[in-house]
Protein backbone atom coordinates (compact mmCIF):
# COMPACT_ATOMS: atom_id res chain seq x y z
CA UNK A 1 0.00 0.00 0.00
CA UNK A 2 2.40 2.58 1.13
CA UNK A 3 5.77 3.55 0.90
CA UNK A 4 8.20 4.60 3.76
CA UNK A 5 9.49 7.90 4.14
CA UNK A 6 12.24 9.19 5.98
CA UNK A 7 11.39 12.29 7.33
CA UNK A 8 14.18 14.31 6.98
CA UNK A 9 15.07 17.77 4.77
CA UNK A 10 18.57 16.78 4.26
CA UNK A 11 18.57 13.14 2.63
CA UNK A 12 20.91 12.62 -0.16
CA UNK A 13 22.44 10.29 -2.88
CA UNK A 14 26.09 9.72 -1.38
CA UNK A 15 29.02 7.39 -1.72
CA UNK A 16 28.94 6.08 2.25
CA UNK A 17 31.34 6.57 5.14
CA UNK A 18 30.52 3.97 7.29
CA UNK A 19 29.65 4.70 10.87
CA UNK A 20 32.80 6.29 13.13
CA UNK A 21 33.20 5.40 16.42
CA UNK A 22 30.59 5.79 19.76
CA UNK A 23 29.56 8.95 21.01
CA UNK A 24 31.68 9.89 24.14
CA UNK A 25 29.37 9.78 27.25
CA UNK A 26 28.40 13.26 29.18
CA UNK A 27 29.68 15.43 26.33
CA UNK A 28 27.16 18.36 25.65
CA UNK A 29 27.31 19.51 22.53
CA UNK A 30 26.34 22.67 21.04
CA UNK A 31 23.26 21.19 19.26
CA UNK A 32 21.59 20.22 22.58
CA UNK A 33 19.10 21.35 25.05
CA UNK A 34 21.17 22.75 28.33
CA UNK A 35 19.09 20.83 29.98
CA UNK A 36 20.13 17.63 28.96
CA UNK A 37 23.77 18.58 30.61
CA UNK A 38 22.09 19.48 33.79
CA UNK A 39 19.83 15.81 33.47
CA UNK A 40 23.20 13.86 33.19
CA UNK A 41 24.96 16.26 36.28
CA UNK A 42 22.30 14.98 38.61
CA UNK A 43 23.06 11.13 37.25
CA UNK A 44 20.12 10.33 35.10
CA UNK A 45 22.01 9.42 32.02
CA UNK A 46 19.14 6.64 30.93
CA UNK A 47 20.65 3.72 32.52
CA UNK A 48 18.93 0.64 32.42
CA UNK A 49 16.68 1.81 29.41
CA UNK A 50 16.21 0.79 25.81
CA UNK A 51 15.92 2.99 22.87
CA UNK A 52 15.02 1.14 19.66
CA UNK A 53 15.65 3.05 16.39
CA UNK A 54 13.23 1.75 13.16
CA UNK A 55 15.32 3.40 10.76
CA UNK A 56 17.39 3.20 7.71
CA UNK A 57 20.95 1.78 8.64
CA UNK A 58 21.68 -0.29 5.19
CA UNK A 59 20.92 1.39 1.97
CA UNK A 60 23.70 3.29 0.13
CA UNK A 61 22.58 6.44 0.75
CA UNK A 62 24.39 8.87 3.10
CA UNK A 63 23.73 12.55 4.76
CA UNK A 64 26.41 14.62 5.83
CA UNK A 65 25.81 15.96 9.03
CA UNK A 66 28.34 17.03 12.37
CA UNK A 67 27.09 15.58 15.58
CA UNK A 68 30.08 14.88 17.66
CA UNK A 69 32.27 17.83 16.60
CA UNK A 70 33.11 16.67 12.97
CA UNK A 71 31.81 16.41 9.50
CA UNK A 72 30.56 12.89 8.90
CA UNK A 73 28.34 11.07 6.12
CA UNK A 74 25.90 8.24 8.06
CA UNK A 75 23.70 7.00 6.91
CA UNK A 76 19.58 8.24 8.10
CA UNK A 77 19.66 5.58 10.92
CA UNK A 78 23.18 6.01 12.01
CA UNK A 79 22.56 9.43 12.27
CA UNK A 80 19.05 9.43 14.53
CA UNK A 81 20.47 6.27 16.26
CA UNK A 82 23.59 8.38 17.09
CA UNK A 83 21.24 11.40 18.23
CA UNK A 84 19.54 9.29 20.47
CA UNK A 85 22.72 7.58 22.26
CA UNK A 86 24.70 11.20 22.20
CA UNK A 87 21.19 12.47 24.36
CA UNK A 88 20.85 9.34 26.60
CA UNK A 89 24.55 8.27 27.10
CA UNK A 90 23.61 5.08 29.37
CA UNK A 91 20.87 3.92 27.61
CA UNK A 92 21.13 0.49 25.46
CA UNK A 93 20.59 1.76 21.63
CA UNK A 94 19.09 -0.97 19.40
CA UNK A 95 18.25 -0.83 15.96
CA UNK A 96 16.16 -2.37 13.05
CA UNK A 97 16.43 -1.93 9.10
CA UNK A 98 13.75 -1.34 7.40
CA UNK A 99 13.99 -4.47 5.37
CA UNK A 100 13.00 -6.22 8.66
CA UNK A 101 9.37 -5.93 9.05
CA UNK A 102 8.88 -8.70 12.00
CA UNK A 103 7.24 -7.04 14.96
CA UNK A 104 9.39 -4.80 17.17
CA UNK A 105 11.11 -6.54 20.22
CA UNK A 106 10.66 -5.40 23.63
CA UNK A 107 13.76 -5.70 26.37
CA UNK A 108 13.73 -5.28 30.34
CA UNK A 109 12.78 -2.33 31.95
CA UNK A 110 11.59 0.81 30.03
CA UNK A 111 11.52 0.92 25.82
CA UNK A 112 11.16 3.73 23.85
CA UNK A 113 10.77 3.19 19.93
CA UNK A 114 12.09 6.33 17.95
CA UNK A 115 10.25 6.42 14.25
CA UNK A 116 11.76 9.10 12.11
CA UNK A 117 9.87 7.89 9.07
CA UNK A 118 6.31 8.16 7.91
CA UNK A 119 3.92 5.60 6.07
CA UNK A 120 2.89 7.28 3.29
CA UNK A 121 0.54 6.24 0.77
CA UNK A 122 -2.72 8.18 -0.81
CA UNK A 123 -5.76 9.51 0.62
CA UNK A 124 -8.70 7.22 0.80
CA UNK A 125 -7.43 3.85 2.29
CA UNK A 126 -10.19 3.45 5.31
CA UNK A 127 -7.74 1.11 6.74
CA UNK A 128 -4.06 -0.45 6.39
CA UNK A 129 -3.04 -4.14 6.71
CA UNK A 130 0.46 -3.71 8.62
CA UNK A 131 3.07 -5.86 8.59
CA UNK A 132 4.26 -7.13 11.59
CA UNK A 133 6.61 -3.99 12.66
CA UNK A 134 3.93 -0.96 12.76
CA UNK A 135 1.25 -3.38 13.99
CA UNK A 136 3.63 -4.18 16.75
CA UNK A 137 4.40 -0.48 17.53
CA UNK A 138 0.64 0.60 17.33
CA UNK A 139 -0.10 -2.02 19.48
CA UNK A 140 2.90 -1.08 22.08
CA UNK A 141 1.43 2.36 21.71
CA UNK A 142 -2.13 1.46 22.28
CA UNK A 143 -1.44 -0.86 25.64
CA UNK A 144 0.86 1.59 27.01
CA UNK A 145 3.68 -1.02 26.90
CA UNK A 146 6.69 1.39 25.10
CA UNK A 147 6.85 5.19 24.71
CA UNK A 148 6.40 5.58 20.69
CA UNK A 149 8.20 9.21 19.78
CA UNK A 150 7.00 9.55 16.00
CA UNK A 151 8.48 12.01 13.89
CA UNK A 152 5.71 14.54 13.19
CA UNK A 153 6.95 15.20 9.33
CA UNK A 154 7.48 17.91 7.39
CA UNK A 155 4.99 18.73 4.75
CA UNK A 156 4.09 21.78 6.87
CA UNK A 157 0.79 20.67 7.53
CA UNK A 158 -1.28 19.16 10.69
CA UNK A 159 -0.45 15.50 12.05
CA UNK A 160 -2.39 13.10 10.48
CA UNK A 161 -3.58 15.34 7.02
CA UNK A 162 -3.40 15.04 3.95
CA UNK A 163 -0.53 16.84 1.95
CA UNK A 164 -0.10 18.82 -1.15
CA UNK A 165 0.88 15.66 -3.21
CA UNK A 166 -2.67 14.04 -2.11
CA UNK A 167 -0.85 11.47 0.25
CA UNK A 168 -0.83 11.03 3.97
CA UNK A 169 1.35 9.22 6.71
CA UNK A 170 -0.88 6.30 7.71
CA UNK A 171 1.46 5.53 10.19
CA UNK A 172 0.77 9.16 12.17
CA UNK A 173 -2.75 8.47 11.57
CA UNK A 174 -3.41 5.05 13.19
CA UNK A 175 -1.31 6.56 16.45
CA UNK A 176 -3.69 9.25 17.18
CA UNK A 177 -5.10 8.60 20.60
CA UNK A 178 -2.61 5.89 21.74
CA UNK A 179 -1.59 6.57 24.82
CA UNK A 180 1.78 6.43 24.71
CA UNK A 181 2.19 7.52 21.15
CA UNK A 182 4.36 11.28 21.17
CA UNK A 183 4.37 12.96 18.24
CA UNK A 184 7.32 15.73 17.78
CA UNK A 185 8.03 18.57 15.71
CA UNK A 186 10.37 21.07 14.99
CA UNK A 187 11.46 24.33 16.43
CA UNK A 188 14.21 26.29 14.22
CA UNK A 189 16.32 26.81 17.97
CA UNK A 190 15.77 25.75 21.71
CA UNK A 191 13.30 28.19 23.22
CA UNK A 192 14.44 30.14 25.93
CA UNK A 193 11.38 32.86 28.01
CA UNK A 194 14.27 35.37 26.60
CA UNK A 195 14.54 34.09 23.13
CA UNK A 196 11.32 32.09 22.00
CA UNK A 197 11.83 30.12 19.56
CA UNK A 198 9.45 29.47 16.53
CA UNK A 199 8.32 26.48 14.59
CA UNK A 200 10.71 25.28 11.81
CA UNK A 201 9.08 26.45 8.82
CA UNK A 202 8.74 22.40 7.35
CA UNK A 203 7.27 20.97 10.38
CA UNK A 204 4.10 19.56 10.59
CA UNK A 205 1.61 20.82 13.49
CA UNK A 206 -0.50 19.12 16.12
CA UNK A 207 -3.81 20.89 14.03
CA UNK A 208 -7.22 21.40 15.27
CA UNK A 209 -7.89 17.56 16.73
CA UNK A 210 -7.85 17.86 20.62
CA UNK A 211 -6.55 14.89 20.85
CA UNK A 212 -3.50 14.45 18.73
CA UNK A 213 -2.88 18.18 20.12
CA UNK A 214 -2.64 16.46 23.58
CA UNK A 215 -0.05 13.73 22.39
CA UNK A 216 2.00 16.78 20.24
CA UNK A 217 5.47 18.57 21.57
CA UNK A 218 8.29 20.56 20.10
CA UNK A 219 11.88 20.65 20.18
CA UNK A 220 14.61 22.71 18.68
CA UNK A 221 16.31 21.16 15.54
CA UNK A 222 19.84 23.45 15.42
CA UNK A 223 20.34 22.52 11.49
CA UNK A 224 22.61 25.38 11.78
CA UNK A 225 25.02 23.85 14.25
CA UNK A 226 24.13 19.98 12.60
CA UNK A 227 23.60 20.03 8.60
CA UNK A 228 20.80 17.85 10.01
CA UNK A 229 17.50 19.04 9.23
CA UNK A 230 13.77 17.97 9.60
CA UNK A 231 11.35 16.68 12.32
CA UNK A 232 13.61 13.01 11.82
CA UNK A 233 16.04 14.98 14.12
CA UNK A 234 13.72 15.94 16.68
CA UNK A 235 12.28 12.86 17.38
CA UNK A 236 15.72 11.27 18.96
CA UNK A 237 15.93 14.33 21.34
CA UNK A 238 12.65 13.07 22.67
CA UNK A 239 13.39 9.60 23.00
CA UNK A 240 16.40 10.52 24.16
CA UNK A 241 14.89 12.48 26.98
CA UNK A 242 12.35 9.22 27.60
CA UNK A 243 15.01 7.72 28.28
CA UNK A 244 16.69 9.45 30.91
CA UNK A 245 13.61 10.31 32.83
CA UNK A 246 13.01 6.34 32.84
CA UNK A 247 16.40 6.59 35.09
CA UNK A 248 15.14 8.68 37.65
CA UNK A 249 11.73 6.92 37.79
CA UNK A 250 13.05 2.84 37.52
CA UNK A 251 8.82 2.19 38.61
CA UNK A 252 7.24 4.16 36.31
CA UNK A 253 5.53 2.69 32.80
CA UNK A 254 5.85 3.94 29.58
CA UNK A 255 2.63 5.78 30.06
CA UNK A 256 3.74 7.34 33.21
CA UNK A 257 7.01 8.73 31.01
CA UNK A 258 4.94 9.79 27.96
CA UNK A 259 2.35 11.65 30.00
CA UNK A 260 5.77 13.06 32.49
CA UNK A 261 7.06 14.61 28.96
CA UNK A 262 3.72 16.21 27.43
CA UNK A 263 2.97 17.69 30.98
CA UNK A 264 5.85 19.57 31.97
CA UNK A 265 6.39 20.88 28.76
CA UNK A 266 6.83 24.76 28.26
CA UNK A 267 4.89 27.24 26.30
CA UNK A 268 6.79 30.23 27.61
CA UNK A 269 10.05 29.68 25.24
CA UNK A 270 8.00 29.29 22.23
CA UNK A 271 7.05 32.71 20.33
CA UNK A 272 3.21 32.77 19.41
CA UNK A 273 2.44 29.71 21.38
CA UNK A 274 -1.02 27.61 19.59
CA UNK A 275 -2.13 24.87 20.44
CA UNK A 276 -2.84 24.20 17.21
CA UNK A 277 0.61 24.25 16.14
CA UNK A 278 2.96 23.72 18.83
CA UNK A 279 0.49 21.03 20.78
CA UNK A 280 1.26 20.82 24.64
CA UNK A 281 4.50 22.99 23.68
CA UNK A 282 8.74 22.66 23.98
CA UNK A 283 9.49 19.50 25.67
CA UNK A 284 11.23 20.48 29.13
CA UNK A 285 13.30 17.50 30.57
CA UNK A 286 14.38 20.12 33.84
CA UNK A 287 10.95 20.48 34.52
CA UNK A 288 10.09 16.43 33.73
CA UNK A 289 12.74 15.54 35.89
CA UNK A 290 11.44 17.84 39.32
CA UNK A 291 9.19 15.65 40.61
CA UNK A 292 10.18 13.20 43.84
CA UNK A 293 8.15 10.77 41.93
CA UNK A 294 5.02 10.59 38.80
CA UNK A 295 1.70 8.83 38.86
Amino acid sequence: MAITRILSLAFQAAALVVTASAASAQELRPWMPSEIGQAWSLGYEGQKTSITVIDDFRSSYGIQGNLRGQTELLRHGEWTALEAGMMAPSAKVHTQDFTNTKAVKLRKGLNTLNLSYGMIGPEGYSSIRWSAREASIIKYAGDGKAVVVKAAGNDGIAVGATNAAGEVDYLNRDLIGKKSAIFVGALSAHGTVGRPASLAWYSNTAGSDPTAQNQFLVVGVTGDKTGLYGTSFAAPIVSGYAAVLGSKFKKANATQITNQLLNTARTDTIQGYSVDLHGRGEANISRALAPVKIK
